[in-house]
Parts: structure tokens; C-alpha cells; sequence
């Protein structure tokens, strides 16, 4: 990962797509994905995927409640699964059926939850 296309990706805000915009694929994915951290992956060219492990079910639940809190912000909603010890995020634009920056955005500003 790059810490300057990190920083780049976590300093924007997500921005409503316009009628019309179709779903990245291709090299302008495979960019985006590059200012991520590992952990994050693409699945299918649709959508973004991570999953991370704490201790118990509260870090979980914590966890999940500051990464509510990101997408508030953003108003930009990831898919949550929490169990004990787990959660695991899945990100795409749903109004476009794949994904857009505003994914990317996100999850760069979820990298700099932890």
C-alpha cells in the first residue's frame, strides 16, 4: 500500500453518484485497490471485502460501532457481519450494482480506524 494514495483516498469525502456512472473495473480498480491496506480485497470486480479479528465481542462490537459511525459520516453503508471475535465488511455502491471511489474512500478511512 502506499501511505501517500492512503492519505489521498482517506482525505476525500464520499460524493453521491451521478445517474448514469458505471461501476469501476479494469486498471482504475486495480489503482484504488493499491491505496488500500492488504487486508482489504476485491471480490469479482464488485465489491470490497475485509475482515478482522479481536479478541472478544466487545472489540468486535466496538469496532463495528466506530466504523458505523465512519459510514454515518460518509453516508456511505458497508454491509456489517459481527460475531465474537469477528467482523467482516463488504462495500459496493448499491445504486450502481459494483463499485465507485466512494468505496475506496471509505475503506481508506476505515484503515485508519485500528
Amino acid at each position: 500500500m502506499s501511505e501517500t494514495n492512503s492519505t489521498a483516498l482517506a482525505g476525500k469525502e464520499c460524493k453521491p453518484c451521478s445517474s448514469g456512472s458505471q461501476p469501476l473495473q479494469g486498471e482504475p480498480l486495480k489503482k484504488l485497490r493499491a491505496g488500500l491496506q492488504p487486508e482489504w480485497t476485491v471480490v469479482d470486480e464488485h465489491h470490497l471485502e475485509r475482515n478482522y479479528s479481536v479478541a472478544n465481542f466487545r472489540e468486535a462490537l466496538d469496532l463495528t460501532n466506530r466504523v458505523g459511525e465512519v459510514a454515518e459520516r460518509e453516508n456511505h453503508h458497508p454491509d456489517i457481519f459481527l460475531s465474537w471475535g469477528r467482523v467482516k465488511l463488504k462495500l459496493w455502491t448499491h445504486n450502481i450494482d459494483g463499485l465507485s471511489e466512494n468505496d475506496f474512500i471509505l475503506a481508506a478511512k476505515l484503515d485508519q480506524l485500528r
